[in-house]
């Protein structure tokens, strides 16, 4: 990340008791624009949690200003490449919550899981008796995992309570190993776990963005690629762009296989969703196609005469 004109992604979340988060919205924002910034900002009492885009001189001075917060002076933060525009807009939004679970009285700022860089997990997922849960989206799961890993088949984060207690409630001394794409809701996930009497419950410190920038392809226990919440869709080992690509009417992750499908169409339709649509639905997307289309026209010109 040393060419400073050059687009990267910075992800970053922490969990701290923040009462007056609602008062720094309008100056986190204007920051971000004033630096032409993209991407999205959650705060909430519980903490901050974002991924902005833009250049590195952009970014470090929003983390620097961010940074001046009392509860966020050690905030850390994940780098990747952008890969081109990787959010549409910029966005500040005051949460309840800044990774949505529903329940009450969950404490991340107090009580986790142990942290386990990616060595350390790898050596606990080697040992016998040890439950590896995915605490992510089926979407996500769906294109990547570790191996052995369960997954609570949910469509939202709000449903892994619910799962947990129909489910694995049976296991509460047997040892937990969870892990999300940056570590936010594996995070929350194992607090929620521990407050329920669980003892053993273990997390991958920085969740599968970190153990894929620092493990080996070739000697690393992920199979596929890594879902991401923005444009790239997906990245492999080393935080590389992978293949897929996102369905613009269910967005379902697409792979090569997916694509070559009768019912793929791009912006439109694809394997998962070509029978949920219907007459009126698919003439908003090609609305949409349509806008999108003519924006790559404007967005050429303007470099073209610029």
């Amino acid at each position: 990340m040393n060419n400073n004109n050059e687009n990267i992604v910075a992800s970053f979340y922490k969990f701290a008791r923040w009462n007056e988060f609602a008062d720094y919205r309008g100056d986190l924002l204007d920051i971000c624009l004033k630096n032409e910034l993209v991407g999205t900002i959650l705060i909430a009492s519980e903490g901050i949690n974002g991924s902005i885009s833009g250049t590195q001189n952009g970014i470090d001075n929003v983390l620097k200003y961010i940074r001046t917060i009392d509860q966020f002076t050690d905030l850390k933060v994940k780098y990747s490449l952008a890969y081109g525009k990787t959010f549409r807009k910029m966005k500040v939004r005051l949460k309840k919550e800044i990774v949505s679970m529903g329940k009450d009285n969950v404490a991340p700022d107090m009580l986790t899981g142990q942290l386990l860089n990616p060595n350390e997990w790898d050596n606990l997922l080697d040992q016998d008796d040890v439950l590896v849960i995915d605490t992510r989206n089926t979407y996500e799961h769906s294109i990547g995992s570790f191996k052995g890993a369960t997954y609570p088949n949910t469509s939202s984060f709000r449903e892994f309570p619910d799962w947990v207690d129909n489910f694995i409630d049976h296991n509460r001394d047997k040892k937990i190993a969870m892990y999300c794409t940056g570590g936010i809701r594996c995070e929350k996930a194992s607090s929620y776990l521990l407050s329920k009497g669980y003892k053993n419950v273990y997390q991958l410190d920085g969740g599968i963005l970190k153990y894929l920038e620092e493990r080996p392809e070739d000697d690393s226990k992920w199979n596929g690629e890594c879902f991401v919440f923005d444009y790239r869709v997906s990245l492999e080992h080393k935080l590389n762009k992978g293949n897929h690509e996102m369905c613009h009417a269910c967005r379902m992750p697409l792979s090569e296989t997916d694509r070559k499908s009768e019912f793929y169409k791009k912006d439109m339709s694809c394997p998962y969703c070509h029978d949920k649509q219907n007459e009126k639905s698919m003439k908003r997307f090609k609305e949409r196609k349509l806008q999108l289309e003519l924006q790559k026209q404007r967005n050429v010109i303007e470099q073209r005469d610029g």
